[in-house]
């Protein structure tokens, strides 16, 4: 989604399978603001010790963060086909009782057909871990579906001019 979100090919490195980020990395926007992409947790089919390791990586980042006030927004990924799991519950309970302000972001939109796309819109607006009046937008970086409707949330929470 970097990518895309950016117009780049190849600034975030991505791969066939996921839990490749192991690292916090840092994206400085045109000077005006850092996108940071945290560790994921996701489906990736990786060790246990592994798994804490990036916990661990984005646990620090929230809770011992000099610079956290500074932190405008959390853009969660939620894989747009099967909704919030776990991890994401989590996340999500973490950012709602930290009133750290999040929006959420269903990916792979391209891949779901109609019917899937709207039972998907419904499981998100209606999960008890997204709060009502938590911004909800699907995307697709093959397509470039909502890039500009995100590219609109994140200057309205950071105050950046696009």
């Amino acid at each position: 989604m970097i990518n895309s979100l950016l117009g780049r090919k190849s600034l975030a490195r991505v791969s066939a399978s996921p839990g490749k980020t192991i690292t916090i990395n840092f994206y400085d926007v045109d000077k005006k603001l850092f996108l940071v992409d945290l560790p994921g947790y996701g489906f990736a089919k990786r060790a246990p010790a592994d798994k804490a390791q990036w916990s661990a990586l984005t646990d620090g980042y929230f809770t011992q963060n000099p610079n956290l006030d500074l932190l405008k927004l959390v853009i969660q990924l939620v894989d747009s086909r099967i909704g919030p799991t776990k991890d994401d519950e989590m996340m999500l309970s973490f950012l709602s009782q930290t009133d750290i302000p999040f929006i959420v972001v269903g990916t792979k939109a391209d891949k779901l057909n109609a019917t899937e796309r709207k039972k998907s819109e419904e499981l998100l607006h209606s999960h008890p871990s997204i709060p009502t009046d938590t911004p909800i937008l699907f995307y697709s970086a093959l397509k470039g579906e909502g890039r500009s409707d995100l590219w609109r949330l994140i200057a309205d929470y950071t105050g950046i001019q696009l």
